[in-house]
């Protein structure tokens, strides 16, 4: 069951493309949908990234384009889809640890800014990092104050229109390739590279499964 569910991860295929030799399509569909409406991918997951490097979080997000197959469901914006430049995209926020491996995500639709869910992804931290590291996107007052009330060292570089640029510890930052190259391993799976599913859930269920395989590497 599992095999089958990442080869249409990899393959980005139809469920019912899914080759004889995996069984009935629909009981490999079943198997996926009934372990993530009990939630037991996200407990996998947790079960796993126990012991993350603390010394750093990277977090930054990614724009994924949705397939037509994925779009016509009622409440677009419910499911984590809407209209940017590239037209209907889902947009994936993401942070890791400093050694790259993912500690959570949240899907929102494509023209949400990264700041703003950047923001609630370091609210909800249970434990300080020693940094954050993040490109100029996430460069504002609340989330400096949010990191400065817990004594966690921003790597951020100012925006362009700040006025008084604040110092950047440049050879740290490098270290922020890390998350870019997250989202390149997990895109390497068409069925993240581009989105198919119609609901977030689903979507978010193929995201969590990627995860943990590259936790359990």
């Amino acid at each position: 069951m599992l095999n089958a569910v990442l080869w249409v991860a990899r393959t980005g295929a139809p469920w019912r493309d899914l080759p004889s030799y995996y069984g009935p399509w629909s009981s490999a569909y079943s198997f996926f949908w009934r372990l993530q409406k009990a939630n037991i991918w996200g407990e996998i997951l947790k079960h796993v990234a126990i012991e993350p490097d603390w010394e750093q979080v990277m977090v930054d997000a990614t724009i994924v384009r949705v397939h037509q197959h994925g779009a016509g469901k009622r409440g677009q914006d419910r499911q984590a889809i809407g209209r940017s430049r590239g037209g209907l995209t889902t947009k994936i926020h993401a942070m890791v640890d400093a050694l790259g491996y993912p500690l959570r995500f949240e899907l929102t639709p494509g023209q949400d800014h990264d700041s703003v869910t950047g923001y609630r992804l370091l609210h909800e931290l249970d434990f300080c990092p020693g940094e954050v590291l993040a490109d100029r996107a996430y460069d504002t007052n609340a989330i400096l104050e949010l990191l400065q009330s817990r004594a966690i060292t921003p790597v951020i570089p100012s925006k362009r229109n700040r006025r008084v640029k604040r110092p950047l510890d440049s050879e740290t930052y490098k270290e922020r390739h890390l998350i870019e190259c997250f989202f390149n391993k997990v895109k390497n799976y068409r069925r993240l590279a581009t989105r198919y599913e119609k609901t977030a859930n689903m979507f978010m269920a193929f995201l969590t499964l990627l995860s943990i395989r590259l936790w359990l590497k």
